[in-house]
């Protein structure tokens, strides 16, 4: 079985859940207390029970989280289709 991707050293769950409180995003919100889990020494799997995601998901989080901290939790805008050339 892999290891798992640890999380960054700068933060917490008491300060992971206070961030999640403070947030105005309802997505960012959802994901922030599954991290603090992990944080305070739950499982991957007790993550996703919190979350009621799987655990691809929430090793995507933690992905996003380490490199770029709560604001990696918010959703990016789809890159969408290419634009079309105009015609002349």
């Amino acid at each position: 079985m892999a290891v798992a991707i640890r999380l960054r050293d700068d933060y917490d769950g008491r300060v992971v859940r206070g961030l999640a409180k403070a947030s105005r995003d309802a997505k960012q919100t959802r994901r922030l207390p599954a991290l603090a889990v992990i944080y305070d020494g739950g499982s991957r799997s007790d993550a996703v029970k919190v979350s009621g995601v799987g655990l691809q998901v929430i090793r995507d989080w933690v992905l996003r989280f380490n490199a770029e901290g709560p604001v990696g939790l918010f959703d990016r805008k789809a890159p969408g289709a290419a634009r079309r050339a105009e015609c002349a």
